[in-house]
């Protein structure tokens, strides 16, 4: 939800009109010319591959939408970038067409919702709002081998070495959390430090006190009020690498450890508007969202969770006083994967490939290995390869795309294993979003692997109505959490088809020689980058 400052620029921004005294849309169930006018939640979700408006009507339901697509750019290997003109551009044109596909005016919008993809970020000149370079991608690799040398360091073993100990003499979760902390290639921290040693201009805008660093959400709020706000939010700061989830502050031993100028300062990010969006709002509600990658996120409660395998802590949302903590795991190439695989003509249509794996009763012993990016939670290997292993002159197209989606449900039982093993919360639903979620190969397959009933919602973008719920329940749009729950529309059921009569989540007996086959192509995959 942006705030009353930026409800006013961004009318002015988005429409041209002169600056305005009053910060707000009109209320809602305002009068014009004698009739009463519906109020709307106008919301945006700003994902890696698309931008998508809605606008939701009193009952959560979409009466207009926009959408465009986010051009990647990948000047060089491993390098992932995103132009910011070309984004602002693409949101601006995303909000003005939903609008318009709704067939409302402007002043009918309560508030606006904005939902952002994570850790992707620039640096700006603040006094012109002119970036100094493009987005800088989750996805992109440029700092792997940065990543690998300090977790290798002695540093860092110094470091883990001493937090053990002081945890043990004063048993703070924070300090057992900085005893195990590794660094990732998905956080901001190392490619900010590969920016900060790349970029000249960018270090002389630090010294001279004009450099803005932000990201995705931080580069809009700045655009939508023309320079007056400079701002992030707990759950995008959560997902930086720089951000002390305990404490609820920046980093400050994190950002001089990588010589971070954190004087230089970065709204509800994708993953945790996702989890609002399914109602997740109980500990042990579980949310998969399958889209570019999978993140699966376990409601923690009111206490970060301390990770050993790479479970990220995160601030789920902090309404009022409330803050609620979200433990996630990912892995980085699920619909990049089945993307990869249109484009070779494995098949034409994606919504084809669920009857293609179906068609076969295996996948002909061919196991794939879904890490164009690496491998993350609970393997964390950012030199890990994508891979086909076990092809034969019997294999078909539809047995390689058997793989593919047989891929993507080993990985969410990996991360599923690991939050279960990890946190030790008893799990009370899982629901599921994102484009992957209509493939009903993948659910079923999942479900299967699980042991559990799973959830699909109608509507998958559930970073939008996630976003929208928040900034209808901070200008009253919405009430309260129960009535957001009565809104969820019906979902489809994905019932355990179990080898056990009790359902336990061992998996079909089917699958565990392929799993096993599957553990050993993706052992196989492992450090294959690394230099010789």
């Amino acid at each position: 939800m942006l705030p009353d400052l930026s409800t006013a620029h961004a009318y002015d921004v988005l429409y041209g009109c002169p600056h305005r005294n009053t910060t707000h849309f009109p209320t809602m169930g305002s009068h014009r010319n004698g009739f009463k006018k519906e109020s709307y939640i106008l919301s945006v979700d700003v994902g890696t591959t698309s931008i998508r408006c809605h606008v939701y009507d009193k009952e959560a339901k979409i009466r207009g939408s926009c959408s465009t697509k986010v051009v990647l750019l990948y000047p060089e290997v491993g390098h992932v970038e995103m132009d910011p003109d070309d984004l602002w551009k693409g949101f601006i044109s995303v909000v003005k067409g939903a609008v318009q596909d709704a067939g409302i005016q402007m002043h009918q919008v309560e508030a606006l919702g904005i939902s952002t993809q994570r850790s992707t970020f620039t640096t700006w000149d603040r006094r012109t709002g002119v970036p100094f370079h493009n987005f800088i991608s989750w996805q992109d690799q440029r700092a792997a081998d940065l990543v690998k040398s300090w977790n290798r360091s002695c540093t860092m073993k110094a470091i883990h070495g001493a937090m053990k100990v002081l945890y043990f003499v004063t048993r703070q979760k924070r300090l057992l959390a900085a005893s195990l902390i590794v660094f990732s290639t998905q956080h901001v921290t190392f490619r900010l430090v590969w920016v900060l040693t790349h970029y000249k201009q960018v270090c002389q805008a630090i010294d001279e006190g004009y450099c803005c660093f932000g990201t995705i959400d931080s580069w809009l709020l700045f655009k939508l009020t023309k320079g007056h706000l400079h701002a992030t939010d707990y759950s995008n700061a959560s997902s930086t690498g720089i951000f002390d989830s305990y404490q609820m502050c920046w980093s400050g031993f994190l950002s001089s450890l990588v010589s971070l100028p954190l004087s230089i300062f970065p709204k509800m990010a994708d993953q945790q508007a996702a989890m609002f969006g399914e109602c997740c709002f109980d500990v042990g509600d579980v949310k998969i969202t399958m889209g570019t990658g999978t993140f699966m996120d376990i409601n923690t409660g009111s206490k970060p969770h301390t990770s050993v395998a790479g479970l990220y802590p995160l601030v789920g949302w902090k309404i009022g006083s409330e803050v609620v903590y979200l433990a996630e795991g990912n892995a980085a190439d699920t619909g990049t994967a089945i993307k990869w695989a249109q484009k070779l003509e494995l098949f034409s249509d994606v919504r084809e490939t669920s009857t293609m794996a179906y068609s076969v009763s295996d996948s002909d012993g061919v196991c794939f290995v879904p890490s164009f990016s690496g491998l993350q939670a609970p393997l964390n290997d950012p030199k890990a390869c994508a891979s086909f292993m076990g092809l034969k002159p019997s294999t078909t197209k539809r047995h390689l795309v058997r793989a593919i989606l047989e891929s993507v449900a080993f990985r969410n039982k990996q991360l599923y294993e690991t939050m279960l093993r990890e946190t030790c919360i008893p799990i009370t639903k899982i629901r599921v979003d994102g484009g992957v979620s209509s493939n009903d190969f993948v659910m079923q397959l999942t479900s299967d692997l699980f042991g559990k009933k799973i959830a699909r919602p109608q509507h998958h973008e559930m970073s939008c109505l996630g976003a929208a719920f928040v900034a209808g329940l901070e200008v009253g749009f919405w009430r309260t959490r129960e009535e957001l729950k009565k809104l969820q529309s019906a979902d489809d059921e994905f019932l355990p088809r179990c080898a056990d009569k009790e359902c336990t989540g061992s998996p079909n007996g089917e699958y565990v020689p392929i799993l096993q086959s599957w553990e050993r192509a993706l052992r196989r995959s492992m450090n294959w980058y690394n230099k010789p």
